[in-house]
């Protein structure tokens, strides 16, 4: 659709012949006439001439989604430039630019011919880098960004700086795959804001480059853990994942893809063989106990889940990780531990628990168990052979919990719309107002 875009601009001939557009193509077939039927097929040659005129047209007056350079790989950013009618080391410039100096707009691409600029913009190319609409910073150096997009929605992102004995920093990207989330978790504040769509792929890549850019300092880890349900946006977060290990040079093992569990998706996710970790956010030992804790999961029994996380294991040789968020009087006793190590060591190896001290928000009865509830858990899953960790919370005063921030803004709009802006979107639904969240850890 792109080179259709390219074919509407104001360009010489011979650029336009080179271009790879299937309507060009079209109209070069080469045809041999006969005298007889020479006006018939002159007629259909004219007829043919107008209709692609007319869908060209119509192309240029609406520019596809597909015309964003963020998330393209250098071989595609290559081709873009031939068929542009440029030297290909042009998409070589474009790549370095984009990934390399992140440049966040068509017009300061200097070492780009200002001609190519031009046709670029013209064709309705950008980049595809959002603002940041506004950031808070905790106090252990956690940084939460809320990036308004491209059609004035938010979204959250998460960075989380850890420093090790030797001074060396690793800085995890917390990044959403969903603008809210729709399977509504009863502790989670990202449902509790409503759903309004999934995140392109360039729109999850932008969200890494940002916390980047924040901390001048490069991102070593990825987790796709932030607002959404990755599994319910798979295409658009593997696009992400490719761009993120290929373009950004983050290492496959370096990121981790999260799920509550959708039905089928953990297997199309293990036939791309990625060596990225599965975390399954499982948070109770049984089907019953995880019903009330996670609504969906009455679409997916707790057994056909462990089958495919152990299938996942076969195929990748990477261990799952379930994470699983203790909540006061819920789930956090001695002998949901042993009912949890049961169901592991019933499924396999390669398994890692991490526990999740709930932190309370407001609008919901957990509450977060006593340190000494935590303490005893862990101590149970240890003693049967089941390795555990528990995540340090981070971001406590930035309300860093998924959604959170976001939840905040919702009470007003971003921008006040004209009479001309207000209409009714097709196959969308307002969010509710949702209520503000106290802080929990992301």
């Amino acid at each position: 659709m792109a080179l259709l875009h390219f074919m509407c601009s104001v360009t010489p001939l011979a650029r336009a012949v080179r271009s790879r557009s299937v309507i060009v193509s079209s109209s070069r077939t080469a045809v041999t006439l006969s005298s007889s039927s020479t006006t018939a097929t002159a007629t259909a040659t004219t007829t043919a001439t107008a209709t692609a005129t007319t869908a060209t047209t119509k192309t240029k007056a609406s520019p596809p989604d597909s015309t964003v350079l963020l998330g393209m790989s250098e071989e595609q950013l290559q081709q873009l430039a031939i068929d542009f009618g440029q030297q290909s080391y042009r998409g070589k410039q474009l790549h370095h630019l984009l990934y390399k100096r992140r440049v966040k707009e068509i017009h300061e691409f200097s070492q780009v011919p200002l001609a190519f600029r031009t046709e670029l913009q013209e064709a309705g190319w950008v980049v595809g880098r959002s603002s940041v609409h506004s950031s808070v910073v905790a106090a252990d150096g956690t940084i939460k960004l809320l990036i308004k997009l491209e059609d004035n929605r938010l979204v959250e992102t998460v960075g989380i700086p850890v420093t090790d004995d030797k001074g060396s920093v690793r800085l995890t990207a917390c990044v959403s795959s969903q603008v809210g989330c729709p399977l509504r978790c009863s502790f989670c504040a990202t449902g509790k804001g409503g759903f309004s769509r999934n995140l392109k792929g360039h729109e999850i890549v932008e969200q890494v480059l940002a916390i980047e850019e924040v901390f001048n300092n490069r991102v070593t880890n990825v987790v796709f853990m932030g607002m959404g349900e990755p599994m319910l946006n798979l295409k658009e977060v593997l696009a992400a994942h490719r761009c993120l290990n290929k373009d950004v040079q983050i290492g496959q093992r370096m990121m981790t893809i999260s799920t509550v569990g959708v039905p089928n998706t953990i297997k199309k996710l293990a036939s791309h063989k990625l060596q990225s970790t599965l975390a399954l956010s499982l948070h109770a030992p049984n089907q019953k106990l995880r019903e009330k804790i996670v609504p969906s999961a009455k679409a997916y029994p707790l057994e056909a889940i462990m089958k495919d996380c152990r299938d996942y294991f076969h195929e990748t040789s990477r261990r799952v990780s379930f994470e699983y968020t203790l909540l006061a009087g819920v789930n956090d006793d001695v002998e949901h531990a042993k009912e949890l190590a049961e169901l592991l060591h019933q499924w396999g190896p390669g398994y890692h628990v991490n526990l999740i001290p709930f932190n309370p928000i407001e609008g919901t009865e957990y509450k977060r168990p006593y340190r000494k509830a935590i303490n005893m858990f862990q101590s149970m899953l240890e003693s049967r052979k089941i390795t555990v960790s528990v995540r340090q919370t981070r971001g406590l005063d930035a309300s860093a919990a998924c959604g959170q921030l976001r939840n905040e803004f919702q009470k007003s709009p971003l921008v006040t719309p004209t009479i001309d802006d207000v209409q009714p979107e097709p196959e969308s639904e307002p969010e509710p107002e949702p209520e503000k969240e106290a802080a929990v850890a992301c």
